[in-house]
């Protein structure tokens, strides 16, 4: 955790501060794949997706990301080490925290074929914290509060930038999170054509990757809620008037083969334990 900035210190030595914290190399990170990422985008947009540039962006981006997820989970795990609380269900309730998740992710698409699509999640969320860790740590040491009498509570000192980050993220954050929800699930259908057109590696992917949705529609209620939407429109197209009847009966085959997988998958049932807790993100 960055230490709380003093104003009597010159800036230098709060920067230096705050620069030697492993949450500000959690912060270089994040700002690390947000700017490859757009790197990449470049050269997306001018169809050069393989040219060095765009290889080592792309690349960049995905080591980028397992470095910062690294982080969360590194500290999680060595809180947990020094209170002695263990991680309840072993491995399986490790495999069940969401950053362990993106971690693994990350490090697949590092060492998979390209599919741009799958930086855009992460970029999303590197955003937000961004912009979070900008207003909780950067900006105060920058402009830090005023120095209090002994026994007083600290002041807040107010900024503007601080405040419209702070209203940018309240704003935009969940809706920012059900559109991360449909990108994943437009990533998933991507990797099944790449699987039925039998590209390189696309079945061990996309075999990985459902088991990653699997427990993101667990977890999240945004993907619960874009799976649910999804189903909605699909219902409402295949019983519209003149929709051949061949179509609606494999919409209800593929629904009923997606109970049943969510049903096999529930690992509340091998383990006896309650289900993930939904979170919103």
């Amino acid at each position: 955790m960055a230490p709380s900035p003093n104003s009597s210190q010159p800036l230098q030595e709060r920067v230096l501060q705050l620069v030697k914290t492993l949450q500000f190399a959690w912060f270089v990170g994040h700002m690390t794949l947000i700017l490859t990422t757009i790197r990449y985008t470049f050269s997306w947009l001018r169809m050069n997706y393989y040219g060095g540039m765009a290889k080592f962006s792309y690349r960049t981006s995905f080591l980028a990301a397992a470095v910062t997820y690294g982080i969360v989970v590194y500290k999680t795990q060595r809180a947990r080490a020094k209170t002695g609380n263990k991680m309840p269900g072993g491995v399986v309730g490790l495999a069940s925290d969401e950053n362990v998740q993106y971690l693994v992710m990350a490090l697949v698409w590092l060492f998979s074929p390209q599919y741009p699509l799958a930086l855009l999640p992460y970029c999303v969320y590197s955003i937000f914290h961004v912009a979070t860790y900008t207003r909780a740590n950067v900006i105060p040491v920058v402009q830090p509060p005023p120095p209090t009498v002994d026994g007083a509570s600290p002041k807040r000192a107010s900024n503007p930038l601080a405040d419209r980050i702070g209203a940018f993220v309240k704003e935009y954050y969940d809706a920012s999170m059900s559109i991360v929800a449909v990108l994943e699930m437009l990533l998933w259908v991507r990797i099944l054509l790449s699987a039925i057109l039998f590209q390189r590696r696309s079945w061990i992917l996309l075999t990985l990757y459902t088991a990653f949705l699997r427990a993101r529609f667990s977890q999240s209620s945004h993907v619960q809620a874009a799976v649910s939407q999804l189903g909605v429109r699909v219902d409402s197209l295949v019983g519209a008037q003149g929709t051949p009847p061949v179509a609606r009966q494999v919409w209800d085959t593929v629904k009923n083969v997606g109970r049943q997988f969510h049903d096999v998958t529930d690992v509340s049932k091998y383990t006896g334990g309650p289900a993930p807790a939904k979170k919103t993100s």
